[in-house]
C-alpha cells in the first residue's frame, strides 16, 4: 500500500521495532515521536540528544527518592496542566527538552531514567492517568504530581477524580496492571490519535493510525478511521483498498461478526464511489 513520503521510514520503523520481541520503551517512544519530525535527520538528531539527556539524569542517582529529587527538584520536571492536549506532551524528546508533560510520558521518562541507574520502576495503565510502580510492591508513583507517593486508597481516589466514577463501581488492583511496553506505545499513540482527531490534522493523523495498527489491533474502529482519513485527502482507491484488505484478511470471518465486515465492505464502495 503506498504511503506518503513524510510518513513511509518513521511508519515502517516503527513497526519493525514492534513486530520483533519487545522493544525498548525508550527506542519505542522516540520512533512515535520520529512521526512528526520535518525530516530524518531532525528526526535523528533530537533522538540522540534524547539519549544524551536521559543519560545526563540518570547520572548519580541512587535509588527511587535520589530519582524523584533529581527530576522534579533538580532538573525541574512540571507537569503541563496549562496545555494538556498540546502533541508535544506525547513526545518524548519535546518532554525532556521542555521538561513538562503528561502523566504518561512523565512516567516515561522516570522509567528510563531508573532503568539507566538501575531503578527498577514498571508503568501502571490505571484508567483515566498512567502511574508508576515500584515491581513487587503496593507503592505508587504520580509523575503528573511531582512523583507523589500513593497506597491503593490514594489510587482509588485519584482513579474517581480522573475518570468521575462513582461509589458504585468497583475498584481494585485489577484496575492497576503492570503495562508492558507496547501497551505504554498504543496509550501513547491513542493520546495523539485523540489529539489529532480533535484538531482534524489529517496529516498527523494518518502517520499515528498507522503505527497504531501495527500493535496488533483486529479491530474495525481503527482502519474505518485511518480510511476516512485518507479519504479526506482525497485518496479514495487508497482507503477503499485498505478497507477491503482488513475485511478480506485471513481468518478475519472467525474474529469479527459478518454483519461488521459487511459494513466495512461497504464503506470500502463509498470510497470506490467517488472514483466514477
Amino acid at each position: 500500500m503506498t504511503q506518503p513520503d513524510r510518513a513511509a521510514d518513521p511508519v515502517s520503523r516503527f513497526l519493525r521495532m514492534v513486530t520483533g520481541p519487545e522493544p525498548s520503551l525508550d527506542e519505542g517512544a522516540l520512533a512515535i515521536a520520529a512521526g512528526a519530525a520535518a525530516d530524518p535527520a531532525s528526526a535523528a538528531a533530537a533522538a540522540v540528544r534524547a539519549r544524551a539527556l536521559l543519560d545526563e539524569l540518570a547520572d548519580g542517582v541512587t535509588g527511587p527518592e535520589s530519582l524523584l529529587h533529581r527530576l522534579f527538584t533538580e532538573a525541574g520536571f512540571t507537569p503541563n496542566t496549562e496545555d494538556y492536549r498540546d502533541p508535544r506532551n506525547s513526545f518524548l524528546p519535546d518532554v525532556l527538552d521542555r521538561r513538562t508533560g503528561i502523566p504518561i510520558t512523565l512516567s516515561v521518562v522516570a522509567i528510563e531514567v531508573g532503568r539507566r541507574a538501575g531503578v527498577a520502576l514498571e508503568g501502571v495503565g490505571m484508567p483515566g492517568h498512567f502511574l508508576v510502580r515500584l515491581p513487587g510492591t503496593q507503592r505508587y508513583l504520580d509523575m503528573f504530581d511531582h512523583g507523589r507517593r500513593l497506597d491503593l486508597a490514594g489510587c482509588e481516589a485519584l482513579y474517581r477524580a480522573t475518570t468521575g466514577a462513582g461509589p458504585e463501581v468497583p475498584f481494585g488492583p485489577g484496575l492497576l496492571p503492570r503495562t508492558s511496553t507496547r501497551q505504554i506505545l498504543a496509550r501513547m499513540l491513542d493520546n495523539l490519535r485523540a489529539n489529532y482527531s480533535r484538531t482534524k490534522d489529517h496529516t498527523n493523523l494518518e502517520w499515528v493510525l498507522r503505527m497504531r495498527l501495527g500493535l496488533r489491533h483486529q479491530g474495525p474502529e481503527l482502519v474505518r478511521q485511518l480510511g476516512d482519513v485518507l479519504a479526506a485527502q482525497a485518496r479514495w482507491d487508497e482507503a477503499a483498498r485498505l478497507m477491503e484488505s482488513w475485511a478480506d484478511g485471513p481468518g478475519r470471518g472467525s474474529r469479527s461478526g459478518a454483519e461488521v465486515l459487511d459494513e466495512v465492505r461497504v464503506e470500502a464502495r463509498r470510497h470506490r464511489a467517488h472514483l466514477n
